[in-house]
């Protein structure tokens, strides 16, 4: 991601649907991932709402964390306590590589693949996507 992001500015486009058949997106203006020596960090901005809201925005300048490197700010290792790596701050914003679970439970905690402001944390979406174009 670091390499196709390096040059030029990048829109990201986030989609999901719920197992209704509902669908939402937001999309964000600027859009990149550091190198390896910066631990790929999300550079994120300019949200515009497609019905999601905004929870990506939150994640702003965080690391990439994983079962096995906890860059979070969170004092245990959100990537191994909600089952997904990301860019995590403090975990409940959004866990697009969350488990594949089947829409709403309460009993999964924020395990499943969620987008906070729109379904919520307990909430497991069908589907979501990450699609980035280059701008310029």
């Amino acid at each position: 991601m670091h390499k196709i992001t390096a040059r030029g500015t990048h829109v990201l486009l986030v989609e999901m649907e719920d197992f209704e058949g509902n669908k939402a997106s937001a999309r964000y203006s600027s859009f990149s991932v550091g190198p390896e020596c910066e631990q790929y960090k999300l550079t994120v901005s300019g949200f515009t709402d497609g019905g999601a809201g905004d929870s990506l925005t939150y994640h702003n300048n965080m690391k990439f964390s994983t079962f096995d490197k906890d860059q979070d700010t969170w004092p245990n290792n959100c990537a191994k306590s909600y089952l997904g790596g990301f860019w995590y701050k403090d975990c409940h914003s959004t866990n697009p590589t969350g488990l594949y679970r089947w829409g709403a439970d309460s009993t999964i905690h924020a395990t499943g693949m969620f987008w906070n402001t729109w379904r919520g944390v307990n909430y497991s979406l069908k589907s979501i996507s990450f699609k980035i174009r280059l701008v310029k």
